[in-house]
């Protein structure tokens, strides 16, 4: 299995960052054509909130979690 140079690590967090944040705003903010709030999204949404605060606060910023 290949390894990365730890000078990537930098740019594999903000890519990760990136595509998390996108894929929780997409779930929490979708509406269906009712305007009803659809649960898997929300659902998948909350989940990617979720890695994306992990891996903002360990990875990003140091700080311990949990």
């Amino acid at each position: 299995m290949p390894t990365l140079p730890p000078e990537s690590a930098p740019l594999i967090d903000l890519t990760f960052l990136v595509v998390t944040g996108a894929i929780a705003w997409h779930g929490l903010r979708f509406r269906d054509a009712a305007g009803e709030p659809d649960p898997i999204r929300l659902l998948f949404g909350a989940i990617a909130v979720l890695f994306f605060v992990l891996v903002l606060f360990r990875d990003v910023l140091g700080l311990p979690v949990g």
